[in-house]
């Protein structure tokens, strides 16, 4: 039957076939009566009253085609260029420590710049959670980019640095602008995608992390060629120069270009406003641009699977922060003078890119989510314990190989492990305070990883890669288990029903209790 419908038709059969059913006459006296009138209405508002001979409301994939379309090509291009700057001005240090860093600010022979990287982490993890409140009650599309502007004056700041102290000081409130990026980010593009599209976009956008490092390295080859001394600044300050000033102008574009959400974007026509609107009532959210209440979103942290992502996010965080600000000095071990370091973390980082496009793009087209977390997790265990144990004199090639391994175990998890725990929470503000939490949880474990590579233990740095290669075996064998646990759950609450229910047969409008509602199962 041809759809004759507004561009509103969008919702497959599966999303609301269980909606309909118990709107049936026959089955609506199964509804609890606080229920029904809830259910008339969504069902009023989104299918206005037009369905087929079947009852179910047909699909326009044309109209869903092109306002998806229309969301990639001007929202991910902007959320991925801002969080290219964001990663380039939290780990170009690593760069400069290979050009003179430590002795351009008298920290050589000393702790000095583990202690810059560890300070970065404390403000990072206590300001998060009230910048991601902040970023709900006034809009992640204002707050994101002011954030930006933020730390790109802060990057540029560093370049009049001349001591120890003075970075100390940058690096603290570099934390507090940073702390709330990912996370705003996440919860921004849950308003604009459903569960099953988010994966494969938010690793698109995160692929400008890899991106960032390997650009980094790129324009720190290329900025280091500059003849120590032919100009007034130290090459590696042209670093934090080019960056800073790219952050700032990016950061004003952002400002007067992002909308507000989706259905609400400037660029939208009121058709595709609506159409926005009902598909993330549909497959992502409970109440769409629901108002923040603090009181309810706190109520997801008495979730034991909350406090299970946590562990996991505790033990991605080690490995992660060990690849974005030691890669340089992990690859240094192979022998390369400074500028070859910075030119051979580039392939990595690429790769590292692609390997987390397919990851998640697989993740996407089976809705499965856990098994890809874990695999990131085996890859991040085998680079490290491959690169702890062979001789690089002998296996060069094998040492080099065991850091693309490195990469492709960081990038994967950090983002589906997002995606599995947001995918699982359709309470907008639930999901906002679980990601503003967990999100700094892994990125605090920077303080771990800046303090076990130490100089003393370099170039092999032995004991670190053994320490990271345990927190990667340990992340594999919890989501392992939670997702063995959730497929078990799902089984129980199928018997209870007597009937096997597909996840994406649940509206999430009917979701706003999580697991307490009987209908309720989870993406695994």
């Amino acid at each position: 039957m041809q759809c004759k419908l507004s561009s509103v038709c969008f919702i497959s059969k599966g999303l609301l076939s269980g909606l309909i059913t118990r709107y049936d006459k026959d089955n609506i006296k199964s509804i609890k009566p606080d229920l029904i009138e809830e259910i008339k209405l969504t069902l009023e508002h989104i299918m206005d009253e037009k369905k087929d001979s079947d009852g179910i409301l047909l699909i326009d994939p044309a109209a869903e085609r092109s306002l998806l379309w229309k969301f990639d090509l001007r929202i991910l291009p902007a959320l991925a260029i801002m969080y290219l700057f964001n990663s380039l001005d939290k780990s170009n240090l690593g760069n400069a420590k290979t050009n003179g860093l430590e002795a351009s600010l008298g920290m050589t022979g000393t702790n000095g710049y583990n202690l810059i990287l560890s300070i970065f982490f404390i403000p990072y993890v206590l300001t998060a959670p009230f910048l991601a409140v902040i970023g709900k009650k006034y809009g992640p599309h204002r707050i994101l980019p002011l954030m930006m502007l933020c730390f790109g004056c802060l990057t540029l700041s560093v370049v009049g640095v001349k001591n120890f102290g003075g970075l100390m000081a940058v690096r603290w409130f570099l934390g507090m602008a940073e702390s709330a990026f990912f996370p705003l980010v996440i919860y921004y593009l849950t308003t604009f995608y459903r569960r099953g599209e988010l994966a494969r976009r938010l690793a698109l956008f995160y692929a400008a992390q890899s991106i960032a490092s390997a650009f980094g390295g790129l324009l720190a080859f290329g900025v280091f060629q500059i003849p120590a001394g032919a100009t007034s600044l130290e090459p590696w300050r042209y670093l934090f120069l080019i960056e800073g000033c790219g952050t700032i102008v990016f950061g004003g574009f952002a400002l007067w270009f992002l909308p507000a959400s989706g259905s609400q974007a400037w660029f939208l026509s009121e058709d595709e406003k609506k159409l926005a609107y009902d598909r993330i009532l549909a497959d992502s959210s409970s109440k769409v641009n629901e108002e923040f209440n603090l009181k309810r979103s706190l109520t997801i942290l008495k979730r034991p699977t909350s406090w299970v992502f946590f562990m996991i996010e505790i033990c991605l965080g080690v490995p992660l922060q060990s690849v974005s600000l030691f890669l340089p000095q992990i690859i240094s071990r192979l022998g390369y003078d400074s500028v070859k370091t910075n030119l051979y973390t580039v392939a990595p980082n690429v790769s590292g890119a692609v390997m987390l496009v397919v990851l998640a793009f697989s993740s996407d087209y089976t809705r499965w989510r856990f098994p890809f977390v874990a695999l990131g997790f085996m890859f991040t265990f085998v680079g490290f314990i491959i690169f702890a144990s062979v001789d690089v004199t002998t296996q060069l090639q094998t040492a080099y190989f065991s850091t693309f391994m490195m990469t492709w175990g960081t990038s994967a998890p950090s983002v589906l492990l997002d995606v599995w725990f947001n995918n699982n929470v359709a309470n907008e503000g639930q999901r906002l305070v679980l990601t503003a939490v967990g999100v700094p949880l892994a990125n605090m474990m920077g303080v771990v990883a800046s303090n076990i590579y130490q100089n003393q233990d370099a170039p092999k740095y032995f004991p670190a890669l053994i320490t990271t290669a345990v927190f990667g075996s340990l992340g594999f064998v919890l989501t392992t288990l939670l997702g063995l646990w959730m497929v078990r759950d799902n089984k129980k609450r199928d018997e209870k029903q007597g009937k096997k229910v597909n996840v994406r047969d649940i509206p999430t409008s009917l979701l706003q209790d999580g697991p307490d509602s009987e209908d309720f199962r989870w993406l695994l």
